[in-house]
């Protein structure tokens, strides 16, 4: 059985197995249209606090929201070259499985859902549906998607995707996120969840010696000696980089996940949205 139809089968019996509980969905899925946040107060919703928030600014805020009929769940992967590694399994493997986790959640609760695959521009898409089938083309186009050689846009991704998704939507940002994207224009109208997919191995590498590194986005190559200095200031760098994208999601009022390459993403969102 190919790996594509194992993701599928399985992602379709955590959602609609009633082993995954009672729920409707891994997310909430209420009907109700998110409006913003706000510091809470006796009597709200406990199952309204955004705990993400919460913990950052050390006083409770809860999420408020206005009665519509359904959600759209808008699912964006950011499939550049360096999806293309894993030291468990390929990141872009993940990515696959957590938009069939979401699309899944989405057609069970009644949801639509859409699907776009961003590199410097929407490459492809599936358009907004109810349609169980639906959720196997996107999956496919998400697995099969050639991400060698493409190089994401982190700077025009947020107008771009803006234009794009015009209804109001929960939209699903799926990256590795080693750059800092500028999520602040569709938090404004929309509400976002950023989704961080890694490999543990890209975070804390080890010392390598003489080894020749290939960017799979752009094809550059470059022989280098890889010491314990030079992987310590990797990783500070990347401790920066990730503080200050926290931080501008922070402000921004997007919550932020982290699923490794070696985690089940089911229990991971599950986690994000009790």
């Amino acid at each position: 059985m190919g790996t594509l139809k194992k993701i599928l089968i399985k992602t379709k019996r955590q959602i609609f197995s009633e082993v995954s509980g009672n729920n409707p969905s891994i997310f909430e899925g209420e009907g109700f249209d998110f409006v913003e946040l706000r510091e809470y107060t006796y009597g709200d919703d406990v199952r309204h606090i955004d705990w993400n928030v919460t913990a950052k600014m050390q006083r409770p805020f809860v999420k408020v929201f206005r009665e519509e009929r359904e959600l759209n769940i808008a699912i964006v992967s950011l499939l550049g070259g360096s999806v293309h590694f894993g030291t468990h399994r390929l990141k872009q493997e993940v990515f696959a499985e957590v938009t069939a986790l979401l699309a899944f959640s989405a057609v069970k609760n009644g949801d639509t859902f859409g699907s776009y695959i961003y590199t410097h521009k929407v490459a492809d898409m599936i358009k907004p549906t109810k349609n169980v089938h639906a959720v196997s083309k996107a999956v496919e186009k998400v697995y099969n998607f050639n991400a060698l050689g493409n190089v994401v846009d982190s700077g025009a991704m947020g107008k771009i995707l803006f234009e794009q998704i015009k209804r109001r939507s929960i939209i699903f940002v799926l990256g590795d996120f080693f750059e800092i994207f500028d999520l602040k224009l569709l938090a404004k109208k929309h509400e976002v969840i950023a989704i961080m997919i890694r490999d543990r191995f890209e975070e804390k590498p080890h010392a390598l010696g003489a080894v020749t590194l290939s960017d799979p986005g752009t094809f550059h190559s470059k022989l280098l000696h890889i010491d314990e200095s030079m992987v310590k200031n990797y990783k500070e760098k990347v401790q920066l980089r990730d503080h200050a994208f926290y931080a501008h999601c922070r402000k921004n009022r997007v919550a932020v996940t982290k699923i490794y390459t070696d985690e089940d993403p089911f229990v991971k969102l599950s986690k994000l949205f009790v």
